[in-house]
């Protein structure tokens, strides 16, 4: 037996990212919702789709990886009306 036939495969950055990504846009989501002024909220709702794009880049390195299903790409949103 070897203990290197029971560790899980390491995880990589883009899997990290991913997480990280998905994160930040839920915060800045709460932060667009909490915002007493118009402006501030757009931009907070601007900082949270440019986080979305960015996990939404490193999930699809993932899944070039073969390290995420293919159906996951559809986890942006509730829509699910992506081509496939």
């Amino acid at each position: 037996m070897t203990e290197t036939s029971r560790k899980p495969p390491h995880e990589t950055l883009d899997a990290q990212l991913v997480r990280y990504w998905e994160r930040e846009a839920a915060r800045f989501d709460e932060l667009s919702a909490r915002a007493s002024f118009g402006w501030i909220a757009r931009n907070y709702a601007r900082r949270a789709e440019r986080a979305r794009d960015k996990a939404e880049r490193s999930r699809a390195k993932e899944i070039a990886r073969g390290r995420l299903p293919a159906t996951a790409q559809a986890r942006s949103g509730p829509d699910g009306d992506s081509p496939g």
